[in-house]
């Protein structure tokens, strides 16, 4: 797989540092999540009824950022100390954001989220691939993985809260602001870590870099078997984020209450398997881990061909979300076990941008598939292909060497 020995671990965890970075991390994931919500105000007021094109512009841009170029990115500003780099990306995310309420054209809007999109992707490539050199035992690694997955899951939920408790005092520029100064609290955090200055780098040039990735998913048969993982779970992610509004308001004929709560039995079933996965991994092998949320998410999207009561989907949901976190998760810890550090930045853009780019394809087909053949019949015909995505994954996925 690789010319170098993986990361080994030390023994020893720098936990101030990285809780100062964990902390602007999450400051940073809300700030994002309060402006998204401010962005969809704003292009109301510019546009009108014509605000819904706008935003969907706005967040493929988001998507491309995240799969073509942010890695990009990461990769030219390899040689750049880490502090640094972070810091500086935290402030283009915080000027990307004050200048929003100035623009009067919609390609501004588009321009200046395309570069916030690619400042807070490449930040969360480099976040992650500087946590596992703060944090020394494999103990207090996963709780990291955990800590992480907890906060991006309640950022969906809780970040709407928010925007509406602010937009009751503020305006839609006074968000937008109030967000740009959680990058710049987010800066002063980073700035207060110690993180090594340079992470262990490759030498090649730019072109094999960036291709590196790639390349390393393909010639390993873990890292492929992780491609396939991605299409699992963004299979399940994408019913539940495409269909939930038809499921709740058109086949169960329930309220948007039962809609949020939907949303939030899927966010808890993700908490919750993050909250158990550090003391799961430390009895079982992840491989063994990463089965069993397979299981559960086809098993899942198979009995949601049956399922017709209000209960039944939030215990259905919830069980999706304990599946998504037990395949995502521990995928991450497992690049960290067996990636080289000149390596680990790299795998984790490419793991990153993979995921995403399956929702590119997972959302429009779980779309697609409810208009044209109903629900019961999605349902089943995504259980099939997240059941074959699992098939795949655990055939290229050695037993003897991932667990």
């Amino acid at each position: 797989m690789s010319d170098a020995a993986p990361l080994a671990w030390s023994g020893k965890s720098d936990k101030g540092s990285y809780y100062k970075l964990f902390a602007g991390y999450v400051i940073a994931l809300f700030g994002t999540g309060i402006a998204t919500v401010a962005l969809a105000m704003f292009a109301f007021d510019l546009a009108g009824e014509d605000s819904g094109a706008i935003i969907g512009t706005a967040l493929s841009l988001k998507m491309f950022a995240y799969v073509l170029a942010a890695p990009v990115l990461t990769v030219l500003t390899e040689r750049i100390p880490r502090k640094q780099l972070l810091i500086g990306l935290d402030l283009v995310r915080a000027g990307s954001l004050l200048l929003l309420p100035l623009v009067t054209q919609v390609w501004q809007i588009y321009a200046l989220v395309f570069v916030f999109a690619v400042a807070s992707a490449t930040f969360g490539f480099v976040y992650l691939a500087i946590v596992p050199y703060l944090l020394g035992s494999a103990e207090d690694y996963a709780r990291s993985l955990a800590r992480s997955r907890i906060a991006t899951e309640l950022e969906g939920p809780v970040s709407p809260l928010m925007a509406a408790g602010l937009l009751m005092v503020l305006a839609t520029a006074g968000i937008f602001v109030l967000a740009a100064g959680a990058f710049v609290l987010s800066a002063f955090l980073v700035k207060a870590a110690h993180m090594p200055r340079h992470l262990t780098a490759r030498t090649d040039g730019v072109l094999a870099k960036l291709t590196r990735g790639p390349r390393l998913f393909v010639a390993v048969p873990q890292f492929r078997a992780v491609i396939a993982l991605d299409v699992a779970a963004a299979l399940a992610s994408a019913m539940v984020l495409v269909n939930t509004v038809v499921i709740v308001q058109g086949f169960l004929h329930l309220d948007r209450d039962a809609l949020a709560l939907a949303f939030f039995a899927f966010g808890m079933g993700s908490i919750i398997g993050a909250v158990l996965m550090p003391q799961l991994l430390g009895r079982i092998p992840e491989r063994r881990l990463v089965l069993i949320g397979t299981v559960l998410l086809t098993a899942g999207l198979g009995l949601g061909v049956v399922q017709t009561t209000p209960v039944g989907l939030l215990v259905l949901w919830a069980m999706l979300g304990l599946g998504v976190a037990w395949v995502l998760t521990p995928v991450t810890y497992m690049i960290r076990r067996l990636a080289a550090p000149a390596d680990l930045q790299t795998l984790f853009a490419a793991q990153m941008s993979i995921s995403n780019a399956c929702l590119l394809v997972a959302y429009p087909l779980a779309g697609w598939l409810g208009a044209s053949l109903g629900i019961p019949m999605t349902f089943l015909v995504l259980a099939v292909l997240a059941g074959l995505a699992a098939t795949v994954a655990f055939r290229l996925w050695p037993a003897a060497k991932g667990g």
